[in-house]
């Protein structure tokens, strides 16, 4: 019987010396040593060795045991190294290296941070907001009217009666002005969306940062110097920036805010549509009514506001034809902005 089970430890350390995979290492083990092999059937057996031959056998299985779960943890730690393979050594240092090719960040995601960058020198920080937002933050804490067309299914993403996917990232500006007391100096960058039908120019899923400063005595003044300042460190120095009058239901008075084409230099080109401005911004000063609605004092306090499209603002910089691109995951286009 000790015999035999010198024999078997000899068969089986064999099998494990020629294992070449983990996979082969495991079946050598299952056969010897899992709970139906043939060592534990050996010790099973024991009962049925005459007494005077049951201490030899079971001292001789006890040094199978022991010998093959050296072998194994020792085959083991080999193949974990690499140093064992079928087909010749893991590492062959004559080989050429690979190239593992560099990633990048999407443009999108680069504005945002350059966009970050600049209004973090100004004192601004970031504030952020769920996309899923109430009607009230989206639209009435905002001073839009029941009757406005944005409100309409046909505008925007609703979810249930007052539960909708943000329009625009200023419900984080509520959010906010409902939590802090002024002075308030914050810019929210995200992701916003509207029935909009897909073509090279617009998207129902986009980004926007908007900006928000209310403090005693800001005015328009300040407004039309950090997004001055803004354009002229996001586009260049030779930037021109002009203001022209308009309406947003929570600021008044509103400006829409252009950039001189960065194209053409103003002269006029087909980004521009010949005019020489793109664009970029809607801001304005906060309405008191919005104020009033965050419990703000409006004799005491006024402030402004802006927003503009991240997606546009990356197109204009990197001179992207169609929106479309900046979301069809062609490496091709995306590698160009390592």
């Amino acid at each position: 019987m000790e015999d035999k089970i010198f024999a078997m430890r000899d068969e089986a350390l064999a099998q494990v010396a020629a294992a070449r995979t983990a996979a082969d290492l495991e079946a050598v083990r299952i056969q010897y040593l899992g709970r139906k092999g043939l060592l534990p059937e050996i010790m099973k057996g024991l009962r049925d060795v005459p007494a005077e031959q049951r201490a030899g056998v079971g001292q001789a299985a006890n040094q199978f045991k022991e010998a093959l779960s050296e072998g194994l943890r020792e085959k083991q730690e080999t193949l974990a190294s690499g140093s064992c393979q079928a087909a010749g050594p893991a590492f062959d240092p004559t080989l050429p290296g690979r190239v593992i090719p560099r990633g990048s960040r999407h443009p999108v995601s680069l504005v945002i941070e350059e966009a970050v960058r600049i209004f973090a020198k100004l004192g601004f920080t970031v504030a952020e907001g769920p996309d899923l937002e109430t009607g009230y933050r989206n639209f009435d804490a905002l001073n839009t009217p029941d009757y406005h067309p944005s409100l309409s299914e046909q505008d925007t993403f609703w979810i249930e009666p007052d539960l909708l996917l943000r329009t625009q990232t200023s419900p984080v500006q509520i959010r906010v002005m409902e939590q802090t007391q002024p002075p308030i100096r914050i810019i929210t960058p995200g992701r916003c969306y509207r029935r909009d039908t897909t073509d090279a120019t617009h998207s129902a899923n986009f980004h926007q940062i908007e900006g928000l400063y209310v403090d005693k005595s800001v005015s328009l003044a300040d407004l039309k110097g950090t997004l001055a300042h803004f354009a002229r460190q996001m586009m260049g120095p030779d930037v021109h920036v002009r203001f022209r009058p308009h309406f947003f239901p929570f600021t008044e008075p509103s400006v829409e805010c252009d950039f001189s084409c960065h194209v053409c230099g103003g002269k006029g080109c087909r980004v521009c549509k010949q005019s020489g401005w793109i664009e970029i911004a809607g801001a304005g000063m906060v309405d008191p009514r919005v104020f009033g609605k965050v419990g703000y004092d409006a004799e005491k306090y006024t402030g402004y506001a802006f927003g503009m499209g991240i997606e546009r603002i990356a197109m204009i910089k990197y001179g992207i034809p169609d929106i479309r691109m900046l979301y069809e995951n062609d490496l091709r286009f995306l590698g160009q902005f390592r």
